[in-house]
């Protein structure tokens, strides 16, 4: 299965928090979304995603699409109804079954969603059956496209759906959703909007509460220790930060999170953490750029595995993708803010500029999160990953971050 699957996600406008995903998969003449006949690539993708729709539907809603002959075959019908969102398109609109066969699902409990509506009487007569109405703005721009727009917002809300702005990849369209007064937006520049630079560090408190659960111990388990704190990019800062202080009187770097446990010592440990519980900020607003940063760090180490003779190792490529959203917690250039942490040249290149193998590698793993398949196939290819295996690596990296962050929020929520 060559194509690419990556989650896209859609964040509630009013609120800042994420809602759901789009599941959006590579498309080609062999693709799920090919409106032909089944293709042996079609199929071998629906296997690919019925085999991992535990990690794929585990955590919020999840959008996606289907040709009218899937939907026909109830492949939808493999997936969890109360996670999935059925998106239908034009394709599935003017089928002259298209009204029998979405009722029947609508009946058995699915919801829908539907792409770039028109004012024609077929997509009217979907409207009673959908939830939610998508269109992607950043092609709407115009004056008389903005007011037709502005139309369609208006009736989305008269009939009580719920309107998703899409290809929101600019702060221009960003701004022009929100006059829209949308209620959901997706695209690339969510992800940046979602990353708010703070003027002190964001600690997830369920990591706080399970470090000091483990470090009130009679024996304190470092291997336990050591990975709750690489799993929080501001924790790992902060800990390699303090342990190559001048305090530490240190003669050599100390650059990984076990090295610095061992340097500063379960005593001191415990005053650093009882300190950051003190410190952190109830109100959390960062879980979404903690977890994107838990997920690159993942993705990044599993792929380096794959590779040979390449420039940085495992554990440092989970400092690159752990590391990479630092400057969305700390109001600083990312220059800056690595000058204190002994991490391989390569990383900070990689990170600062995106140059090297490292480099390479980072922008393979942005590309993927933007769903860019020409690039990602190119930079795959320069590195000696198979596209192949991407899509397997990365569902599995989702299903670890959500397995981390169930976790977290149940120490924290029963604290």
């Amino acid at each position: 299965m060559d194509n690419c699957v990556v989650r896209q996600a859609i964040k509630d406008l009013r609120t800042d928090s994420i809602v759901g995903y789009e599941l959006l998969i590579q498309t080609d003449k062999d693709s799920l979304y090919n409106p032909g006949t089944d293709s042996v690539a079609a199929n071998a993708l629906i296997s690919f995603l019925s085999e991992n729709s535990e990690r794929i539907f585990k955590e919020k809603k999840t959008f996606m699409s289907f040709t009218p002959t899937l939907l026909f075959r109830n492949t939808p019908k493999i997936f969890d109804k109360e996670k999935i969102v059925i998106q239908i398109d034009d394709s599935i609109v003017v089928h002259s079954l298209a009204e029998i066969i979405i009722s029947k699902y609508r009946d058995e409990g699915y919801r829908f969603a539907i792409d770039d509506f028109q004012f024609t009487p077929k997509y009217f007569s979907m409207l009673e059956y959908v939830d939610y109405i998508r269109v992607d703005i950043s092609k709407r721009m115009d004056p008389t496209q903005m007011r037709s727009l502005s139309n369609v917002v208006e009736m989305a809300h008269g009939f009580q759906k719920e309107f998703i702005a899409t290809g929101v990849n600019s702060e221009e369209v960003y701004e022009f959703a929100k006059e829209l007064d949308v209620d959901y937006v997706e695209g690339n520049y969510i992800a940046t909007t979602t990353m708010t630079k703070t003027s002190k560090m964001d600690f997830m408190q369920g990591n706080l509460y399970q470090l000091i659960i483990e470090i009130t111990k009679d024996e304190p388990n470092i291997d336990i220790l050591e990975d709750i704190v690489r799993r929080d990019a501001s924790l790992t800062y902060a800990l390699l930060k303090m342990a190559n202080s001048a305090y530490f009187a240190v003669h050599q770097e100390t650059t990984s999170i076990r090295q610095a446990m061992v340097r500063v010592g379960i005593s001191q440990l415990k005053q650093w953490i009882y300190l950051l519980s003190f410190e952190s900020n109830e109100d959390n607003t960062s879980e979404e750029l903690l977890k994107a940063s838990f997920m690159r760090a993942n993705f990044a180490s599993v792929l380096v595995r794959k590779l040979k003779k390449f420039d940085i190792n495992s554990t440092d490529a989970y400092l690159l993708g752990m590391f990479s959203t630092l400057e969305y917690m700390i109001d600083a250039p990312m220059e800056e803010i690595l000058a204190d942490i002994p991490i391989v040249e390569a990383v900070k290149a990689a990170l600062i500029s995106h140059e090297g193998k490292a480099g390479r590698l980072f922008e393979l793993i942005l590309s993927y999160e933007r769903a860019e398949w020409g690039e990602i196939k190119v930079i795959a290819e320069e590195l000696g990953i198979k596209t192949s295996d991407l899509a397997q690596i990365y569902m599995e990296c989702v299903e670890e971050v959500n397995d981390i962050w169930e976790n977290v929020v149940g120490i924290r929520e029963n604290a």
